[in-house]
Protein backbone atom coordinates (compact mmCIF):
# COMPACT_ATOMS: atom_id res chain seq x y z
CA UNK A 1 0.00 0.00 0.00
CA UNK A 2 2.78 2.11 0.94
CA UNK A 3 4.39 1.95 -1.89
CA UNK A 4 1.62 2.41 -4.45
CA UNK A 5 1.28 5.90 -3.00
CA UNK A 6 3.93 6.84 -2.83
CA UNK A 7 6.15 9.86 -4.30
CA UNK A 8 8.83 8.53 -6.59
CA UNK A 9 11.98 11.07 -6.54
CA UNK A 10 12.71 10.03 -10.21
CA UNK A 11 9.78 9.43 -11.82
CA UNK A 12 7.70 11.57 -9.73
CA UNK A 13 4.12 10.82 -9.41
CA UNK A 14 3.61 6.77 -8.79
CA UNK A 15 2.76 5.17 -12.39
CA UNK A 16 4.74 7.89 -14.34
CA UNK A 17 7.36 6.00 -17.17
CA UNK A 18 9.28 9.41 -17.58
CA UNK A 19 11.58 10.41 -15.29
CA UNK A 20 11.13 14.09 -13.63
CA UNK A 21 13.14 16.96 -16.66
CA UNK A 22 15.86 17.37 -14.51
CA UNK A 23 16.61 13.80 -13.81
CA UNK A 24 16.21 12.38 -17.42
CA UNK A 25 19.98 11.39 -17.68
CA UNK A 26 20.13 9.58 -14.78
CA UNK A 27 16.41 7.79 -16.14
CA UNK A 28 18.97 7.08 -19.70
CA UNK A 29 21.91 5.65 -17.55
CA UNK A 30 19.34 2.93 -15.60
CA UNK A 31 17.99 2.26 -18.81
CA UNK A 32 21.10 2.40 -20.50
CA UNK A 33 22.81 0.17 -18.22
CA UNK A 34 22.24 -3.71 -17.92
CA UNK A 35 21.37 -5.02 -14.39
CA UNK A 36 24.01 -7.59 -14.70
CA UNK A 37 26.36 -4.53 -14.68
CA UNK A 38 24.78 -2.95 -11.74
CA UNK A 39 24.92 -5.78 -9.86
CA UNK A 40 28.57 -5.87 -10.54
CA UNK A 41 29.60 -2.24 -9.68
CA UNK A 42 27.33 -2.73 -6.69
CA UNK A 43 29.04 -6.33 -5.63
CA UNK A 44 32.50 -4.39 -6.16
CA UNK A 45 31.64 -1.33 -3.86
CA UNK A 46 30.28 -3.69 -1.42
CA UNK A 47 33.54 -6.03 -1.85
CA UNK A 48 35.91 -2.52 -1.38
CA UNK A 49 33.85 -1.95 2.01
CA UNK A 50 34.80 -5.66 3.40
CA UNK A 51 38.30 -4.99 2.14
CA UNK A 52 38.35 -1.49 4.19
CA UNK A 53 36.72 -2.62 6.96
CA UNK A 54 33.64 -0.59 7.01
CA UNK A 55 31.00 -2.65 9.57
CA UNK A 56 29.17 -2.62 12.26
CA UNK A 57 28.10 -4.93 14.72
CA UNK A 58 24.17 -5.14 16.21
CA UNK A 59 24.61 -5.51 19.68
CA UNK A 60 22.72 -8.57 21.05
CA UNK A 61 22.25 -10.10 18.04
CA UNK A 62 23.18 -14.08 17.69
CA UNK A 63 24.84 -13.75 15.17
CA UNK A 64 28.02 -11.23 16.54
CA UNK A 65 29.83 -11.25 13.67
CA UNK A 66 31.39 -7.86 11.82
CA UNK A 67 28.67 -6.40 8.66
CA UNK A 68 28.97 -4.13 5.81
CA UNK A 69 25.40 -1.97 5.52
CA UNK A 70 24.53 -2.88 2.09
CA UNK A 71 25.04 0.01 -0.69
CA UNK A 72 22.74 0.18 -3.67
CA UNK A 73 24.44 1.84 -6.97
CA UNK A 74 21.55 3.96 -7.99
CA UNK A 75 22.13 7.37 -6.30
CA UNK A 76 19.86 9.82 -4.73
CA UNK A 77 19.47 13.21 -6.09
CA UNK A 78 18.33 16.51 -4.54
CA UNK A 79 18.12 19.14 -6.94
CA UNK A 80 19.80 22.36 -6.01
CA UNK A 81 16.48 24.28 -5.42
CA UNK A 82 15.40 21.52 -3.48
CA UNK A 83 18.87 21.75 -1.10
CA UNK A 84 18.61 24.93 -0.96
CA UNK A 85 15.77 24.97 0.96
CA UNK A 86 16.24 22.42 3.19
CA UNK A 87 19.36 23.87 4.25
CA UNK A 88 17.51 27.09 5.52
CA UNK A 89 15.52 24.76 7.40
CA UNK A 90 18.03 22.86 8.64
CA UNK A 91 20.15 25.64 9.77
CA UNK A 92 16.77 27.40 11.69
CA UNK A 93 16.21 23.74 13.11
CA UNK A 94 19.97 23.09 14.65
CA UNK A 95 20.26 26.86 16.05
CA UNK A 96 16.82 26.22 17.90
CA UNK A 97 18.57 23.05 19.55
CA UNK A 98 21.82 25.18 20.31
CA UNK A 99 19.48 27.56 21.87
CA UNK A 100 16.97 25.07 23.67
CA UNK A 101 20.08 23.17 25.24
CA UNK A 102 21.84 26.27 26.41
CA UNK A 103 18.41 27.99 27.85
CA UNK A 104 17.28 24.43 29.61
CA UNK A 105 20.78 24.31 30.99
CA UNK A 106 20.50 27.85 32.37
CA UNK A 107 18.13 30.46 32.53
CA UNK A 108 15.33 27.92 31.94
CA UNK A 109 12.94 30.99 30.35
CA UNK A 110 11.21 28.40 27.97
CA UNK A 111 10.03 26.92 31.08
CA UNK A 112 8.93 30.24 32.73
CA UNK A 113 7.17 30.97 29.79
CA UNK A 114 4.99 27.75 30.03
CA UNK A 115 6.31 26.28 26.87
CA UNK A 116 7.03 22.73 27.69
CA UNK A 117 6.30 21.31 30.97
CA UNK A 118 9.30 21.27 33.41
CA UNK A 119 8.20 17.03 34.09
CA UNK A 120 9.21 16.94 30.66
CA UNK A 121 12.71 18.06 31.42
CA UNK A 122 13.60 16.84 34.71
CA UNK A 123 11.68 13.97 34.64
CA UNK A 124 13.54 12.98 31.57
CA UNK A 125 16.33 10.41 32.10
CA UNK A 126 18.42 12.73 29.15
CA UNK A 127 18.46 15.75 31.44
CA UNK A 128 21.99 15.80 33.06
CA UNK A 129 21.46 18.08 36.76
CA UNK A 130 24.85 17.41 36.85
CA UNK A 131 25.92 19.87 34.68
CA UNK A 132 23.51 22.22 34.78
CA UNK A 133 24.93 26.03 35.34
CA UNK A 134 27.89 24.94 32.70
CA UNK A 135 28.40 26.42 29.62
CA UNK A 136 30.65 24.70 26.81
CA UNK A 137 33.18 26.98 25.16
CA UNK A 138 31.55 29.32 22.96
CA UNK A 139 28.17 28.38 23.70
CA UNK A 140 27.79 25.99 21.94
CA UNK A 141 26.12 22.99 22.46
CA UNK A 142 25.26 20.55 19.59
CA UNK A 143 28.39 20.82 17.03
CA UNK A 144 27.40 18.30 14.92
CA UNK A 145 23.98 17.17 14.10
CA UNK A 146 22.38 14.53 11.93
CA UNK A 147 18.34 15.74 11.47
CA UNK A 148 16.39 12.41 9.81
CA UNK A 149 14.31 13.54 6.75
CA UNK A 150 11.75 12.13 5.23
CA UNK A 151 10.21 13.09 1.95
CA UNK A 152 6.27 12.21 1.30
CA UNK A 153 5.93 14.88 -2.08
CA UNK A 154 7.75 17.04 -4.63
CA UNK A 155 8.24 19.61 -1.87
CA UNK A 156 7.25 18.13 0.77
CA UNK A 157 10.02 17.37 3.71
CA UNK A 158 9.37 16.51 7.55
CA UNK A 159 11.95 15.97 10.15
CA UNK A 160 11.10 12.57 11.21
CA UNK A 161 13.66 13.17 14.81
CA UNK A 162 16.68 14.67 15.78
CA UNK A 163 20.10 13.41 16.52
CA UNK A 164 22.73 15.96 18.58
CA UNK A 165 24.55 13.30 20.94
CA UNK A 166 27.17 11.17 18.67
CA UNK A 167 25.35 11.06 15.20
CA UNK A 168 26.47 8.23 13.13
CA UNK A 169 27.03 7.37 9.30
CA UNK A 170 28.98 10.25 7.95
CA UNK A 171 31.78 7.44 7.15
CA UNK A 172 29.27 6.18 5.27
CA UNK A 173 28.74 9.21 2.96
CA UNK A 174 32.08 9.43 2.60
CA UNK A 175 32.86 6.16 1.31
CA UNK A 176 29.71 6.02 -0.78
CA UNK A 177 30.71 8.45 -2.71
CA UNK A 178 34.29 7.45 -3.17
CA UNK A 179 32.26 4.25 -4.84
CA UNK A 180 30.06 6.08 -6.67
CA UNK A 181 33.34 8.26 -8.17
CA UNK A 182 35.05 5.15 -9.08
CA UNK A 183 32.62 3.06 -10.22
CA UNK A 184 29.89 5.24 -11.86
CA UNK A 185 32.14 8.30 -13.03
CA UNK A 186 29.86 8.74 -16.19
CA UNK A 187 26.95 10.03 -13.72
CA UNK A 188 29.61 12.85 -12.61
CA UNK A 189 29.69 14.03 -16.46
CA UNK A 190 26.03 14.28 -16.42
CA UNK A 191 25.66 15.72 -13.59
CA UNK A 192 27.45 18.58 -11.36
CA UNK A 193 27.43 17.33 -7.71
CA UNK A 194 28.57 18.77 -5.00
CA UNK A 195 31.46 17.28 -3.51
CA UNK A 196 31.15 15.53 0.30
CA UNK A 197 35.18 15.08 0.61
CA UNK A 198 35.38 18.14 2.27
CA UNK A 199 33.55 17.15 5.62
CA UNK A 200 36.89 15.84 7.59
CA UNK A 201 38.13 19.50 6.89
CA UNK A 202 35.31 21.44 7.74
CA UNK A 203 34.97 19.30 10.93
CA UNK A 204 38.26 19.92 12.33
CA UNK A 205 38.05 23.36 11.23
CA UNK A 206 34.73 23.39 13.68
CA UNK A 207 36.59 21.77 16.15
CA UNK A 208 39.20 24.37 16.66
CA UNK A 209 37.08 27.00 15.92
CA UNK A 210 35.75 25.86 19.42
CA UNK A 211 38.87 25.61 21.37
CA UNK A 212 38.83 26.94 24.85
CA UNK A 213 40.89 30.22 25.28
CA UNK A 214 43.16 31.72 22.40
CA UNK A 215 45.19 28.78 21.37
CA UNK A 216 46.93 29.58 18.20
CA UNK A 217 46.94 25.44 17.39
CA UNK A 218 44.33 23.74 19.27
CA UNK A 219 44.96 19.72 19.85
CA UNK A 220 42.23 17.90 18.63
CA UNK A 221 41.72 13.87 19.11
CA UNK A 222 38.91 11.30 18.65
CA UNK A 223 37.60 10.14 22.11
CA UNK A 224 36.45 6.31 20.95
CA UNK A 225 35.38 3.44 23.78
CA UNK A 226 37.13 1.26 21.34
CA UNK A 227 37.47 -1.24 18.83
CA UNK A 228 34.74 -3.66 20.05
CA UNK A 229 32.12 -0.50 19.76
CA UNK A 230 29.96 -0.98 16.41
CA UNK A 231 31.20 2.50 15.04
CA UNK A 232 34.49 1.86 15.58
CA UNK A 233 35.48 2.40 12.05
CA UNK A 234 33.78 5.77 11.53
CA UNK A 235 35.70 6.84 14.63
CA UNK A 236 39.20 5.74 13.03
CA UNK A 237 38.26 6.87 9.72
CA UNK A 238 37.29 10.27 10.96
CA UNK A 239 40.66 10.71 13.02
CA UNK A 240 42.76 9.37 9.95
CA UNK A 241 40.89 11.72 7.76
CA UNK A 242 41.38 14.97 10.55
CA UNK A 243 44.82 13.67 10.64
CA UNK A 244 44.04 13.91 14.62
CA UNK A 245 44.56 10.80 17.12
CA UNK A 246 42.78 8.39 18.18
CA UNK A 247 42.42 7.68 21.82
CA UNK A 248 40.78 5.83 24.27
CA UNK A 249 40.23 6.89 27.85
CA UNK A 250 43.59 4.90 28.92
CA UNK A 251 45.48 7.96 27.10
CA UNK A 252 43.91 10.74 28.19
CA UNK A 253 44.78 12.15 32.11
CA UNK A 254 43.20 14.74 33.76
CA UNK A 255 45.49 16.65 36.43
CA UNK A 256 44.73 20.10 37.93
CA UNK A 257 41.64 20.73 35.56
CA UNK A 258 43.69 20.19 32.56
CA UNK A 259 42.91 17.92 29.75
CA UNK A 260 46.51 15.97 28.84
CA UNK A 261 47.18 13.13 25.94
CA UNK A 262 49.76 10.57 26.99
CA UNK A 263 52.09 10.40 23.98
CA UNK A 264 55.98 8.88 23.80
CA UNK A 265 57.54 11.68 23.85
CA UNK A 266 55.67 12.88 26.97
CA UNK A 267 52.54 15.31 27.97
CA UNK A 268 50.47 17.00 25.22
CA UNK A 269 47.40 19.35 26.69
CA UNK A 270 44.08 18.50 25.03
CA UNK A 271 41.75 21.12 24.13
CA UNK A 272 39.36 19.89 22.07
CA UNK A 273 37.73 15.99 22.21
CA UNK A 274 35.54 14.45 19.72
CA UNK A 275 33.86 11.99 21.93
CA UNK A 276 32.21 9.02 20.80
CA UNK A 277 31.09 7.79 24.40
CA UNK A 278 27.38 8.34 25.41
CA UNK A 279 27.00 10.50 28.95
CA UNK A 280 26.60 7.80 31.33
CA UNK A 281 30.65 6.48 30.73
CA UNK A 282 32.01 9.86 30.01
CA UNK A 283 33.57 10.26 33.46
CA UNK A 284 33.08 7.97 36.31
CA UNK A 285 33.56 10.83 39.42
CA UNK A 286 30.53 12.46 37.77
CA UNK A 287 28.05 9.70 36.13
CA UNK A 288 28.48 5.96 36.35
CA UNK A 289 30.93 5.02 38.46
CA UNK A 290 31.88 1.37 37.02
CA UNK A 291 32.54 3.13 33.71
CA UNK A 292 35.96 1.84 32.93
CA UNK A 293 35.09 3.87 29.27
CA UNK A 294 35.54 7.43 30.57
CA UNK A 295 37.99 9.71 31.84
CA UNK A 296 38.07 10.72 35.60
CA UNK A 297 38.00 14.58 35.70
CA UNK A 298 36.88 15.12 32.44
CA UNK A 299 33.87 16.93 33.63
CA UNK A 300 35.68 19.10 35.81
CA UNK A 301 38.17 19.93 33.10
CA UNK A 302 34.94 20.76 30.89
CA UNK A 303 33.71 23.03 34.06
CA UNK A 304 36.85 25.04 34.64
CA UNK A 305 36.57 25.84 30.49
CA UNK A 306 39.68 24.30 29.88
CA UNK A 307 38.75 21.51 27.03
CA UNK A 308 36.05 21.75 24.19
CA UNK A 309 33.65 18.32 24.43
CA UNK A 310 32.30 17.84 20.98
CA UNK A 311 28.83 17.16 21.40
CA UNK A 312 28.30 18.58 24.44
CA UNK A 313 27.36 16.29 27.34
CA UNK A 314 23.74 16.91 28.20
CA UNK A 315 22.79 17.15 24.64
CA UNK A 316 20.40 13.59 24.99
CA UNK A 317 17.69 16.03 25.47
CA UNK A 318 17.11 17.42 22.71
CA UNK A 319 17.32 14.29 21.01
CA UNK A 320 13.99 12.78 23.23
CA UNK A 321 11.11 12.00 21.12
CA UNK A 322 8.60 13.39 23.44
CA UNK A 323 10.47 16.60 23.17
CA UNK A 324 10.64 16.15 19.60
CA UNK A 325 6.86 16.56 19.20
CA UNK A 326 7.54 20.35 20.94
CA UNK A 327 10.22 21.39 18.56
CA UNK A 328 7.49 23.65 16.31
CA UNK A 329 7.16 25.51 19.58
CA UNK A 330 10.79 25.17 20.62
CA UNK A 331 11.35 26.45 17.37
CA UNK A 332 9.03 29.80 17.02
CA UNK A 333 10.41 30.50 20.99
CA UNK A 334 13.96 30.67 20.06
CA UNK A 335 13.61 31.76 16.61
CA UNK A 336 10.97 34.26 16.02
CA UNK A 337 9.82 32.29 13.15
CA UNK A 338 7.53 29.71 12.03
CA UNK A 339 9.44 26.71 11.35
CA UNK A 340 11.02 26.14 7.85
CA UNK A 341 11.11 22.38 7.97
CA UNK A 342 7.90 20.75 10.20
CA UNK A 343 7.53 17.78 12.23
CA UNK A 344 5.61 14.89 11.48
CA UNK A 345 2.19 15.09 12.75
CA UNK A 346 2.98 13.19 16.38
CA UNK A 347 0.55 12.70 19.50
CA UNK A 348 2.01 12.33 22.77
CA UNK A 349 0.77 9.40 24.68
CA UNK A 350 1.13 10.81 28.06
CA UNK A 351 -1.37 12.75 27.12
CA UNK A 352 -4.78 11.15 27.89
CA UNK A 353 -6.54 12.29 24.39
CA UNK A 354 -3.66 11.12 22.24
CA UNK A 355 -3.54 8.13 23.99
CA UNK A 356 -6.96 7.26 23.78
CA UNK A 357 -6.54 7.86 20.08
CA UNK A 358 -3.06 5.83 19.88
CA UNK A 359 -5.02 2.97 21.53
CA UNK A 360 -7.85 3.04 18.78
CA UNK A 361 -5.83 2.79 16.11
CA UNK A 362 -3.02 0.96 16.54
CA UNK A 363 -3.01 -1.02 13.40
CA UNK A 364 -2.66 2.43 11.45
CA UNK A 365 -0.15 4.44 13.05
CA UNK A 366 4.01 3.78 14.07
CA UNK A 367 4.73 4.02 17.51
CA UNK A 368 8.00 4.69 19.30
CA UNK A 369 10.02 5.20 22.30
CA UNK A 370 10.80 8.74 23.61
CA UNK A 371 14.45 7.40 23.85
CA UNK A 372 14.79 4.21 21.21
CA UNK A 373 17.00 4.01 18.43
CA UNK A 374 18.36 1.76 15.48
CA UNK A 375 14.91 0.73 14.98
CA UNK A 376 14.37 -0.96 17.81
CA UNK A 377 11.35 -0.64 20.58
CA UNK A 378 8.65 0.46 17.51
CA UNK A 379 5.76 -0.55 15.93
CA UNK A 380 4.54 0.07 12.09
CA UNK A 381 1.11 -0.65 12.69
CA UNK A 382 0.10 -1.54 9.24
CA UNK A 383 2.35 -4.13 8.95
CA UNK A 384 2.38 -5.82 12.69
CA UNK A 385 0.75 -8.94 13.47
CA UNK A 386 -2.24 -8.95 16.05
CA UNK A 387 0.09 -10.43 18.72
CA UNK A 388 2.62 -7.28 18.50
CA UNK A 389 -0.57 -4.94 18.39
CA UNK A 390 -1.72 -6.60 21.63
CA UNK A 391 1.76 -6.27 23.02
CA UNK A 392 1.94 -2.50 22.41
CA UNK A 393 -1.32 -2.05 23.49
CA UNK A 394 -0.34 -3.08 26.98
CA UNK A 395 2.82 -1.06 26.92
CA UNK A 396 1.14 2.04 26.08
CA UNK A 397 -1.56 1.36 28.98
CA UNK A 398 1.01 0.44 31.61
CA UNK A 399 3.87 3.30 30.34
CA UNK A 400 2.21 6.31 28.18
CA UNK A 401 4.68 8.35 28.88
CA UNK A 402 7.77 6.56 27.64
CA UNK A 403 5.80 6.54 23.68
CA UNK A 404 4.82 8.60 21.08
CA UNK A 405 2.93 7.51 18.14
CA UNK A 406 2.97 9.40 14.53
CA UNK A 407 1.00 8.59 10.76
CA UNK A 408 2.59 5.77 8.64
CA UNK A 409 3.50 8.12 6.07
CA UNK A 410 4.19 7.06 2.30
CA UNK A 411 7.66 7.72 2.57
CA UNK A 412 9.41 8.22 -1.06
CA UNK A 413 10.89 5.32 -3.10
CA UNK A 414 14.27 5.91 -5.31
CA UNK A 415 14.98 2.44 -7.80
CA UNK A 416 16.49 0.13 -5.92
CA UNK A 417 18.23 -2.68 -7.36
CA UNK A 418 16.34 -5.78 -5.53
CA UNK A 419 16.50 -9.55 -6.22
CA UNK A 420 14.35 -9.56 -8.95
CA UNK A 421 16.01 -5.95 -10.83
CA UNK A 422 15.35 -2.67 -10.30
CA UNK A 423 12.08 -1.89 -7.68
CA UNK A 424 10.95 0.82 -5.83
CA UNK A 425 12.52 0.97 -2.84
CA UNK A 426 11.51 3.76 0.67
CA UNK A 427 14.27 6.21 1.79
CA UNK A 428 15.28 8.28 4.06
CA UNK A 429 17.71 10.92 4.42
CA UNK A 430 20.21 11.97 7.24
CA UNK A 431 22.05 15.38 6.52
CA UNK A 432 24.94 16.36 8.33
CA UNK A 433 25.24 20.10 9.98
CA UNK A 434 28.21 21.54 11.52
CA UNK A 435 28.28 24.43 14.28
CA UNK A 436 31.20 26.39 14.96
CA UNK A 437 32.26 29.38 16.66
CA UNK A 438 32.01 30.95 12.71
CA UNK A 439 28.45 29.76 12.47
CA UNK A 440 26.18 27.19 11.16
CA UNK A 441 26.77 24.79 7.30
CA UNK A 442 25.50 21.99 6.21
CA UNK A 443 27.46 19.74 4.27
CA UNK A 444 26.01 19.25 0.48
CA UNK A 445 25.51 15.81 0.76
CA UNK A 446 24.68 12.91 3.56
CA UNK A 447 23.45 9.38 4.61
CA UNK A 448 20.27 8.08 2.04
CA UNK A 449 19.27 4.82 3.98
CA UNK A 450 16.95 2.64 1.87
CA UNK A 451 14.54 0.02 3.38
CA UNK A 452 15.93 -2.88 0.86
CA UNK A 453 12.79 -4.89 2.12
CA UNK A 454 9.49 -4.56 -0.41
CA UNK A 455 6.87 -2.29 1.35
CA UNK A 456 9.15 -1.81 3.91
CA UNK A 457 9.48 1.84 6.04
CA UNK A 458 12.45 0.80 8.48
CA UNK A 459 15.57 1.81 7.17
CA UNK A 460 17.90 1.29 9.90
CA UNK A 461 21.15 -0.74 9.45
CA UNK A 462 20.30 -2.50 12.23
CA UNK A 463 16.61 -3.94 10.94
CA UNK A 464 18.18 -4.60 7.17
CA UNK A 465 18.59 -1.69 5.56
CA UNK A 466 21.09 -0.31 3.19
CA UNK A 467 22.24 2.86 2.12
CA UNK A 468 22.51 5.31 -1.13
CA UNK A 469 24.74 7.67 -2.30
CA UNK A 470 22.87 10.96 -1.87
CA UNK A 471 23.73 13.63 -4.78
CA UNK A 472 23.28 17.69 -4.44
CA UNK A 473 23.28 18.86 -7.48
CA UNK A 474 25.10 22.95 -8.20
CA UNK A 475 22.51 24.02 -10.44
CA UNK A 476 19.09 22.75 -11.67
CA UNK A 477 20.06 23.50 -14.88
CA UNK A 478 21.20 21.20 -18.09
CA UNK A 479 24.70 18.71 -17.59
CA UNK A 480 28.26 20.71 -17.95
CA UNK A 481 30.48 20.21 -20.30
CA UNK A 482 33.14 17.22 -19.90
CA UNK A 483 36.42 18.32 -18.74
CA UNK A 484 39.58 16.56 -19.92
CA UNK A 485 39.60 13.50 -18.63
CA UNK A 486 43.12 14.17 -15.83
CA UNK A 487 41.35 17.63 -14.64
CA UNK A 488 38.35 15.91 -13.83
CA UNK A 489 39.68 13.15 -11.72
CA UNK A 490 41.64 15.40 -10.13
CA UNK A 491 39.09 17.36 -8.99
CA UNK A 492 36.70 14.74 -8.28
CA UNK A 493 39.42 13.44 -6.00
CA UNK A 494 40.30 10.59 -7.43
CA UNK A 495 43.62 11.57 -8.74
Amino acid sequence: MALAQAFDEIMGQPGSSVPRAPLSPLGNWIDGTPDAELRRRQEAAEATFRQLGITFAVYGDSDASERIIPFDIVPRIFLNSEWNRLSEGLIQRVQAINAFLDDIYGARRILDEGILPPDLIFGNPQFRPEIAGMRPPHGIWAHICGIDLVRTGPDEFFVLEDNARTPSGVSYMLENREAMLRLCPELFREFRVAAVDSYPDRLLETMKSVAPGNVAAPVCVVLTPGHYNSAYYEHSFLADSMGIELVEAADLVVDDDVVWMRTIAGRVKVDVIYRRIDDDYLDPLVFRPDSMLGVPGLIAAYAAGNVALINAPGNGIADDKAIYSYMPEIVKFYSGSEPKLPNVETWRCREPQALKYVLDNLEKVVVKLVDGSGGYGMLVGPTASKAEVETFRAALIAEPHRYIAQPTLALSTVPTLADSGLAPRHVDFRPFVLTGSRGVQVVPGGLTRVALKEGSLVVNSSQGGGTKDSFVLMDDGAPPPAPPAQTQMQSQGIG
